[in-house]
C-alpha cells in the first residue's frame, strides 16, 4: 500500500476477501491517472516487494487495457485507470469482503 501511495495512486483499498474468495486472501485496488502513472505504480510495488524476496506469481493486463494485475498468491494487486475501475467496479463486486484500509 505504501508503494502505491508513494507514487500518488488514488482511491487505494485493501480488502480482506478470505471469507468470500477461494483463490486469495487480500485484494489491493488502486487507480492511476495515466498509463505512465499506472506503470510507475506497478513498478514501485514490484520493486518494494522484490527487496523482501517476494516475486509475483503471475501478471496480467497491459497499459492499453487500462488495468494491470499482480498476483502474489495471497495478495492480488489491481491497478486501474479511472475509466476501467468505474467499469469493473471491483469494490462493489466484492462488497461482502471486509475493508481493511481505504486511502482516498
Amino acid at each position: 500500500m505504501d508503494a502505491a501511495s508513494d507514487k500518488q495512486a488514488s482511491n487505494i483499498v485493501l480488502l480482506d476477501v478470505r471469507k468470500v474468495c477461494s483463490f486469495t486472501d487480500y485484494f489491493v485496488i488502486c487507480s492511476g491517472e495515466s498509463g505512465r502513472q499506472i506503470r510507475t505504480i506497478n513498478d514501485e510495488i514490484e520493486k518494494a516487494l522484490k527487496k523482501d524476496g517476494v516475486l509475483p506469481h503471475h501478471r496480467e493486463g497491459g497499459l492499453d487495457s487500462g488495468w494491470l494485475l499482480l498476483d502474489y498468491t495471497d495478495v492480488i494487486v489491481h491497478i486501474f485507470d479511472t475509466v476501467e475501475r468505474d467499469y469493473y467496479k471491483l469494490d462493489e463486486l466484492w462488497q461482502e469482503a471486509k475493508t481493511v484500509l481505504r486511502i482516498q
